[in-house]
């Protein structure tokens, strides 16, 4: 089922996660034991990418005139098979606008128009052996600024999507994020953002100024 000669965009509902690298949570471990949480979440922290964010690879984001900058969330989604399980991998850049609360993130500041890149093609489950062994990198203007090993997940793939299942129900074409590292790294309009994984067609896109 490759679609490595097709822009993939999906079907479903896309779903991002909070606090699933564990560099992610163990920097915010001191704020999730103070008032009111009093305790890290027992489930998985999930926020909805809408329709109106999705950008294809190789599309321009347009950044509004009062955003200075963005965070630049790598991260690959798991995209849902119509048994419930695993169909395939894509990666994903999910922009937002910087803000100091991760435990309930404001759709103001993720859910701009455009602001969720999507990788050009769907990797198929079946050509992944483990979804642990996945390394991300981020390069802005070609130079590398973050890199993500995914065997350092709270939950690993597997574990994230039957946690998620025991409170809600994904269906068919629906797209779970496995999480975004800490250390996002910050683009400006004018940049070219490039996220790259072994196995993966490079996911690329550009910001440019609103009206641009």
């Amino acid at each position: 089922m490759s679609s490595r000669h097709t822009q993939f965009m999906p079907t479903g509902t896309v779903y991002g996660t909070l606090l699933n690298f564990r560099d992610e949570f163990d920097a915010l471990a001191p704020q999730m034991s103070a008032p009111p949480y009093k305790a890290p979440p027992q489930a998985p922290v999930l926020y909805v990418k809408t329709a109106n964010t999705w950008s294809p690879h190789d599309a321009a984001i347009a950044v509004p005139a009062d955003v200075p900058a963005v965070e630049v969330g790598a991260s690959i989604g798991m995209v849902v098979g119509a048994d419930g399980d695993i169909e395939g991998f894509v990666p994903m850049n999910d922009l937002s606008v910087p803000h100091a609360s991760f435990f309930r993130p404001p759709v103001k500041f993720k859910c701009l128009d455009g602001f969720l890149g999507i990788g050009p093609a769907l990797r198929d489950a079946q050509e992944v052996a483990d979804p642990a062994g996945f390394r991300m990198e981020v390069r802005i203007n070609g130079e590398l600024k973050q890199t993500l090993d995914f065997a350092t997940l709270v939950r690993p793939a597997r574990q994230l999507l039957a946690d998620v299942g025991e409170f809600m129900t994904l269906a068919h074409g629906d797209v779970l994020m496995l999480g975004c590292g800490a250390g996002r790294p910050l683009a400006h309009v004018g940049d070219r953002i490039e996220i790259s994984a072994p196995g993966f067609e490079t996911l690329v896109n550009t910001l440019v100024g609103e009206g641009a």
